[in-house]
């Protein structure tokens, strides 16, 4: 079997995958052709489909198994899958989807039980009310879901993954800088992208919901927190300081956030999620890179090229 991650320009394929994206397009002759992305569990490949059928388009949606002939080429510094042909799973090869997406690194529900630690520590009793409220109603999403489409812990857990790292990145700073208050900032963290349980469909052929479109997960979000509270009869500033941290957690006000950070925990948690979040794209590419070479091109990082050292 051929693994995504190992495949280099020049290797054939011929081998399964699940599709996660696929899109219909036209060439400049007026022939249809399809963007497909495949993956498996280390990683996935954008494909083109050259000679497609009506039937073709009909069937090559995501979430379905293929078994994909093709040849892998250098498509302006990245590598491609060019199909030849392919067929569908049958029953008869014995496969599930989930065995071809990738997984956090630590299981969803040790995940769940390390943010809950976490939740804790938060000594405020209405925060920690209202985080463990909604942490209990959507464990399982919470403990499963990706925390994006693309781009950063787009994989299996990754939600609970990019929490957990931010809170431990929390908790040092809280240490270096014992003015920032760790109840409300843990709070705002385990919260802040709880929306991404109804923006998105599932950790599996993800894509986003009809609310995920329409409202998007910042909104879905800080509803969430405003109808725990209300069903818990907590009032008080720190679940308006709680919802400012939602809803000002991407920064800048054209990156998605209807508010700025106006306080110093909405700030921090604004960095906090960046560099989680750019750390984890720049693994990403650096680890598929030679060493002494330069990873693709990464649109959410500027569309910079990052170099991976000989020497470490």
């Amino acid at each position: 079997m051929n693994n995504i991650s190992s495949l280099q320009p020049g290797d054939s394929v011929d081998t399964f995958f699940l599709i996660k994206r696929s899109q219909q397009g036209v060439t400049t002759q007026g022939k249809p052709y399809m963007t497909i992305v495949l993956q498996d569990r280390t990683g996935e490949v954008e494909a083109k489909h050259w000679n497609v059928s009506t039937k073709d388009i009909e069937v090559l949606i995501p979430e379905t198994l293929v078994k994909v002939k093709g040849d892998i080429i250098d498509y302006r510094g990245k590598k491609q899958m060019k199909i030849a042909n392919f067929r569908l799973a049958t029953p008869e090869d014995g496969l599930e989807a989930k065995d071809f997406v990738e997984k956090a690194p630590i299981d969803g529900d040790e995940l769940y039980d390390k943010i809950l630690d976490y939740c804790l520590k938060i000594e405020n009793g209405s925060l920690q009310r209202i985080t463990r409220q909604l942490l209990t109603k959507y464990r399982k999403e919470f403990s499963y879901f990706p925390a994006a489409m693309t781009n950063h812990h787009d994989f299996v857990s990754g939600l609970a993954y990019h929490v957990y790292y931010m809170l431990r990145t929390a908790d040092a700073l809280c240490d270096i800088y014992p003015s920032l208050n760790r109840s409300l900032l843990f709070s705002g963290i385990i919260l802040h992208d709880l929306g991404k349980v109804k923006e998105l469909s599932g950790p599996i052929g993800t894509t986003y919901t009809n609310e995920g479109n329409l409202l998007g997960h910042i909104v879905i979000g800080t509803e969430e927190i405003t109808k725990v509270a209300d069903q818990l009869n907590i009032e008080g500033e720190e679940v308006m300081l709680l919802k400012h941290l939602i809803l000002s957690h991407h920064g800048k006000l054209e990156y998605g956030s209807p508010k700025v950070p106006m306080i110093k925990e909405a700030e921090i948690l604004h960095f906090i999620d960046n560099i989680d979040a750019r750390v984890m794209m720049m693994d990403k590419h650096i680890e598929k890179a030679d060493k002494g070479k330069f990873t693709e091109r990464i649109f959410p990082l500027e569309s910079r090229n990052f170099y991976r050292p000989e020497s470490f």
